[in-house]
């Protein structure tokens, strides 16, 4: 008995923590450059005084995502960019650098690009613009811009937007704070050769059909668990009515 009642429990946690990857990726269903998270779990052994060696836990693994790429839609919008499925935007967290899919760039009062209330890193690290500058960003990163009263002949390189290549699904995680980063912490190395779109977006790679579907069955699985709880319990309250009878 104790066995079916630790088993169901187990399974309806697991559903519980599945659940909640699923909402929070319909709820980023249109949020730009958003990479859906992937609900994973991995078996380990309960350890402790007197638990049998059969006792294993389903824990959540966290930090995988969905690789596929969004759908590129047309802002012409110079701070917009949308990048190569490989490459990513480098920018500056308080827990170092991190990286994002988000291109809907911005300039806050201070002449410094964000992006998510984040700095952009370029070469020099966070990318600062003089005040009143009109910005353009090229195919290859560089942020050129034309000074207050000046004309298309005097547009100037700024500086250049940090991207970096990601090859292999495991060079990223997804961290709690919504940013990805190395498993190691490292910095990844700029790469020469990305190219972006500019005047344009990547939505979201959530699937809403399929998130609802999982969603569905998730809720299901979830009341199947809780269904067998409650018949353990039942038949547990009917051996013991049988044992005080004999007794």
């Amino acid at each position: 008995m104790d066995a079916i009642l630790y088993t169901a429990m187990n399974g309806a946690r697991q559903t519980l923590d599945e659940q909640s990857v699923v909402t929070h990726n319909l709820s980023n269903a249109s949020t730009t450059g958003f990479r859906a998270q992937l609900a994973a779990a991995r078996a380990v052994p309960v350890n402790g005084p007197g638990v049998l060696d059969t006792r294993v836990a389903a824990v959540t693994t966290t930090g995988l995502f969905d690789t596929s790429a969004g759908a590129i839609q047309t802002t012409e919008r110079d701070l917009d960019v949308a990048f190569d499925q490989a490459n990513w935007l480098a920018v500056q967290t308080p827990e170092g650098e991190a990286y994002t899919k988000r291109g809907d760039l911005q300039i806050d009062a201070d002449g410094q690009l964000m992006v998510n209330g984040m700095p952009v890193l370029g070469d020099g690290g966070p990318i600062l613009l003089p005040l009143g500058t009109q910005v353009t960003i090229g195919n290859d990163g560089t942020v050129s811009g034309i000074g207050l009263g000046g004309d298309a002949n005097e547009l100037v390189p700024l500086d250049r937007l940090k991207l970096v290549r990601v090859d292999q699904p495991n060079q990223l995680q997804r961290s709690d704070d919504g940013w990805f980063r190395t498993p190691v912490g490292a910095p990844l190395q700029r790469d020469e050769t990305a190219q972006l779109v500019s005047g344009a977006l990547e939505g979201s790679n959530v699937n809403t059909i399929e998130a609802m579907v999982a969603m569905i069955d998730t809720q299901r699985r979830y009341d199947l668990n809780m269904s067998v709880i409650s018949t353990a319990d039942e038949t547990a309250q009917q051996a013991n009515s049988l044992l005080s009878v004999k007794g």
